[in-house]
C-alpha cells in the first residue's frame, strides 16, 4: 500500500502540469527565437526521449544499488526540478529541466521493479493492479489540480505543488519501506556489466515479445492524444467547452481503466495473464474501430469510457508478464527497460497519429489504432510464451 500511495502521488503530481504546458511554454516566450510550436513540441518530446535513454541504466542500477534507492532518486530528484521549473525565465530552460527530468525521474518504473521483486510471482497480476488503480487516480486527479491551482494563482504555484507532493512521496518510502535483502543475486549482478545483464533479460523466453507488446500498446494509447482536441472540435456545436469536454473524456476513460484494473490484474492471476491480454487488446481494436465513424461526443465519450476498461487489463497484464518472465534478480534492469520502451511509445505515437490524420483525415487515426491493437492481439497469440506453472519466490514487504 505504500508504493501504492507513493505511486499515486507521484503520477498526480507529474500529471497535475500537463494541461497548461503550453500556455506556459507561450507566457515564457523563447530567447533564442523558436516558435512556440516548436518549444511545446519539445517540452514533452524531450522528456520521452530522454526517459527512454536513461530508464534502462537506473534498472540495471537498482539490481546492484537497490530499488528503494531508485524510488527516493526519482522522487527526490523530482521535487528539485519541478521546483527549479518554477524559477525559469524562457521556453528553453523549461525545455533542458524536462530533459533534466527524463533523465532523473521514473518513479512508475522503480515502483514495478520493487514490488515485482517482493511480490509473490503467483500475486504478481493482483498487485500491478493495484499500482495501475493507484497511477490512474494519480493522472485523473493531478490535471484537474493542477489546472485549477494555475487558474487561481498561476503557473508556477502549480510546480510548488508538484515538488511537494513528489517530496511527501519520497518519505513516505524512506520511512515506510524496508526492502528484503538481494542475497546471493547481488554478488552475481556486480560481476556483470550492464550490457550482460541485458541479454541476460533478452534471452530470456517470453521478455522480448512482452516488450514488443508494450510498446504496441503504448502507441495504441497515445496515437489520438494528437488529435483528440481537433476531433472533438469538429463534433461540438458550442466551441468554448472544447477544452473541458476532452478533459472530461480524458478523466472518464481513466476512471474505468483504474476501476477495471484491480479487477482485471487478479483475474488475471487466475485464468492467465496471456488470455486476459489477448483478449482486452482485441477489445480495444473493436472498440476503436466504431470511433472513427461517430457523429455526436456522446458516443465518442462512450466508447472511450469501454475501451478504458479494456485498458485496465492491458497494462497490468503486461507487467505482470514481465515479473513472471524475469529471473529473480533482474527485476530492476527488466522494468528500466520497459520504462525505456514505454517512453518510445509515447515519443513516436503522437507523432504518428498526428501524421495518419494530416494525410487520410482525423477519422482514420482511430482506424490505423484498431488496426494497431489486432495487430498487438495476433502477436500476443503466436508469439508469447503459454506459463504452465507460477514459480514462487519469497515474499517481502510491499
Amino acid at each position: 500500500m505504500i508504493l501504492a500511495f507513493n505511486q499515486l502521488a507521484s503520477t498526480a503530481g507529474f500529471s497535475s502540469v500537463f494541461p497548461f504546458l503550453p500556455l506556459y511554454v507561450a507566457e515564457l516566450g523563447s530567447s533564442l527565437g523558436l516558435g512556440v510550436e516548436v518549444l511545446a513540441g519539445l517540452v514533452y518530446s524531450g522528456q520521452a526521449f530522454s526517459m527512454m535513454i536513461s530508464s534502462p541504466i537506473w534498472g540495471n542500477l537498482a539490481d546492484r544499488l537497490g530499488r528503494k534507492l531508485m524510488i527516493q532518486r526519482a522522487s527526490f530528484g523530482g521535487t528539485v526540478l519541478l521546483l527549479l521549473m518554477a524559477f525559469v525565465q524562457s521556453g528553453e530552460q523549461l525545455v533542458l529541466l524536462r530533459v533534466a527530468q527524463g533523465l532523473v525521474t521514473g518513479t512508475i518504473a522503480a515502483n514495478n521493479a520493487l514490488t515485482a521483486a517482493v511480490t509473490p510471482r503467483e500475486h504478481s497480476g493482483f498487485a500491478m493492479g493495484v499500482l495501475q488503480m493507484s497511477m490512474g487516480i494519480g493522472i485523473a486527479i493531478g490535471p484537474l489540480m493542477g489546472g485549477a491551482i494555475a487558474d487561481l494563482w498561476g503557473y508556477r504555484m502549480a510546480f510548488y505543488l508538484t515538488a511537494a507532493l513528489l517530496f511527501l512521496a519520497g518519505l513516505i518510502v524512506t520511512f515506510g519501506i524496508k526492502e528484503p535483502p538481494q542475497s546471493e543475486n547481488k554478488g552475481l549482478e556486480k560481476k556483470n556489466g550492464f550490457f550482460d545483464e541485458w541479454k541476460t533479460i533478452f534471452s530470456t523466453a517470453g521478455v522480448s515479445t512482452t516488450f514488443l507488446l508494450r510498446f504496441f500498446t503504448q502507441m495504441g494509447r497515445m496515437m489520438v492524444i494528437a488529435i483528440l482536441a481537433f476531433f472533438v472540435e469538429d463534433l461540438l456545436t458550442n466551441q468554448n467547452q472544447i477544452n473541458s469536454t476532452v478533459g472530461l473524456m480524458m478523466g472518464i476513460t481513466s476512471a474505468t481503466a483504474t476501476i477495471s484494473a484491480i479487477f482485471l490484474g487478479k483475474l488475471g492471476d487466475r485464468v492467465g495473464h496471456r488470455m486476459v491480454l489477448i483478449i482486452t487488446t482485441m477489445l480495444m481494436g473493436f472498440l476503436y474501430l466504431p470511433q472513427a465513424f461517430v457523429t455526436s461526443v456522446w458516443q465518442l465519450t462512450l466508447l472511450q469510457a469501454l475501451s478504458g476498461i479494456a485498458l485496465g487489463g492491458v497494462i497490468p497484464s503486461i507487467a505482470a508478464l514481465l515479473a513472471v518472465f524475469t529471473e529473480p534478480g533482474h527485476e530492476g534492469a527488466a522494468y528500466g527497460l520497459d520504462n525505456s520502451i514505454n517512453a518510445a511509445g509515447r515519443a513516436v505515437a503522437p507523432l504518428l497519429g498526428g501524421l495518419i490524420a494530416s494525410w487520410f483525415g482525423l477519422r482514420a487515426t482511430f482506424t490505423g489504432t484498431a488496426i494497431l491493437f489486432f495487430i498487438t492481439t495476433l502477436i500476443a497469440f503466436i508469439w508469447l510464451p503459454k506459463i504452465s506453472h507460477l514459480p514462487p519466490i519469497e515474499q517481502g514487504e510491499v
